[in-house]
């Protein structure tokens, strides 16, 4: 399992604003872009919202599904990335004083990467979630203004 943490310098409201606007998965979720819903209302339990994903010259169509979600502290998700295969990907969202910790932990489930599911690639997961994790940040921190009178130093580092 491929688990990382990050400190955001917003609440956990302005960090689930951010998790809940499928256009803007695209913007923060490594390797996607051209977000939009697919199914339901995201990030409702079983909604689904499909993108693009690029794999060096090749594009396809990824798709993620809400399997479950308990406002404000936890969205799990299914990411389907055609011969791939799928994985779980949990995020954990804390408060941590005036600012959030969210936690990510991604496993692959299905196909490709499920077969070949080693530390190697927990390790390449690891790298994604740094740079994910970190997008998240700026992306929050950019449409998120911070608090009167408090501290607006920016805690992500582009890794």
């Amino acid at each position: 399992m491929a688990a990382r943490q990050h400190l955001i310098d917003r609440s956990p409201s302005a960090v689930w604003a951010v998790l809940e606007d499928e256009r803007l998965y695209g913007e923060w979720v490594v390797g996607t872009s051209a977000s939009r819903r697919e199914n339901g209302d995201w990030p409702e339990m079983g909604s689904s919202i499909v993108y693009s994903v690029r794999l060096g010259p090749k594009e396809f169509t990824g798709r993620t599904v809400v399997r479950r979600i308990e406002r404000p502290r936890t969205l799990e998700l299914e990411a389907e990335a055609g011969p791939l295969g799928s994985a779980r990907i949990a995020l954990d969202i804390r408060s941590w004083g005036d600012k959030t910790l969210v936690i990510v932990d991604e496993h692959p489930l299905r196909g490709l990467g499920g077969t070949l599911h080693n530390v190697l690639l927990d390790s390449m997961i690891q790298i994604r979630h740094r740079t994910m994790l970190a997008r998240l940040a700026r992306l929050v921190e950019r449409v998120t203004p911070a608090a009167s009178g408090g501290n607006t130093r920016t805690t992500a580092r582009a890794d």
